[in-house]
């Protein structure tokens, strides 16, 4: 239902799930050749890449680069051979593309809030930047359909791209006339979903909890990417924190001691939830991670810590399933 309000062209502006128009018509056939910059600015980090295309394969080299908070939250300008090279940017945030080489940004997510640059053409704001480099950007994408188009290299049949990284989000192969925002009715057009607001009209308040809700309104955007923060890597460790911290109020955690470190926001980064519930991991190194964050856990403690990883992660992933189950079925319904 949400999809189909998100394709409708009277419906959209309202839309939740926002199903913006990518002006990619099709998949590769792995006839492509040449020589290619990439530009990839995602949640965490930022990569510049040489991509090779030939007969014999691909060939990638690249440098990533941590982004920090100051570049994150600041202001939109950025500083950034002589051989001209066709760039893709790769640009994972809500825009409005106007053509392949024109995305109008909607909105910052995943932490970011730089301002100048919401309701502007981020390939612009790209020119502008590196107006001294001799760069030719061609064509600005989502990264979930970055990914779904470097995929079809391997599978031309691949018709969904899927990111769950720092942020969430998919995109899928849509039948031109059902895209009611987009003219054309022959072929079909990449959707880049923004499912990650999924939710912010309120038709998921039914599964939200009251540690989902501490969490939503202590970041920058409340009351947005509501579907995001149940599912991605920015967040889960922030739910895995309420949720210890109610337990030990409750005294069934710590022995009900206070634990002042566990006050602090962000402490229980994503990545120690990953390695908690890794399978076969001895319950003494979940409590030499936990002591390593000055929480003296007991075998008792660190079992209940890590049930508690594993259901948030759990409950993630069958979101995630299910968001992916609903575009597979609308793409049946398609055929």
């Amino acid at each position: 239902q949400e999809m189909e309000l998100g394709l409708g062209r009277e419906t959209n502006a309202n839309a939740s799930v926002r199903m913006l128009p990518t002006y990619v018509r099709g998949t590769p056939d792995g006839t492509e050749r040449g020589e290619f910059l990439a530009l990839d600015l995602g949640g965490t980090n930022f990569r510049v890449l040489v991509v090779r295309v030939a007969q014999d394969g691909i060939r990638v080299a690249s440098e990533i680069y941590v982004i920090p908070t100051a570049v994150m939250q600041g202001t939109g300008d950025a500083d950034l051979m002589e051989q001209v090279l066709p760039l893709g940017f790769t640009f994972s945030f809500p825009c409005q593309q106007l053509g392949l080489d024109k995305a109008v940004l909607l909105s910052w997510t995943k932490g970011f809030s730089a301002s100048g640059c919401v309701g502007q053409d981020v390939v612009q704001l790209l020119r502008e930047a590196a107006q001294r480099k001799r760069l030719k950007v061609v064509a600005v994408v989502n990264d979930t359909v970055g990914t779904m188009m470097s995929c079809g290299y391997d599978d031309p049949k691949c018709e969904i791209g899927l990111i769950v990284g720092t942020g969430t989000n998919a995109c899928y192969m849509e039948e031109m006339q059902n895209v009611g925002t987009a003219e054309g009715e022959q072929g079909r057009m990449c959707i880049n979903m923004e499912w990650g607001a999924f939710g912010d009209n309120g038709c998921l308040d039914d599964i939200f909890t009251v540690f989902d809700l501490l969490v939503d309104e202590k970041t920058i955007n409340a009351g947005k990417q509501r579907f995001e923060k149940l599912i991605s890597g920015m967040y889960l460790g922030e739910i895995v924190r309420h949720i210890l911290l109610a337990l030990v109020e409750k005294r069934l955690l710590f022995r009900g001691k206070p634990c002042p470190k566990l006050q602090t926001r962000d402490i229980f980064q994503t990545k120690f939830l990953s390695t908690i519930e890794i399978d076969g991991l001895a319950l003494r190194q979940v409590q030499a991670i936990l002591q390593d964050l000055e929480l003296q856990a007991n075998f008792e403690d660190s079992m209940l810590v890590r049930e508690v990883c594993q259901t948030v992660s759990l409950r993630a992933a069958q979101l995630c399933a299910a968001g992916l189950a609903a575009v597979v079925e609308k793409m049946r319904e398609n055929r």
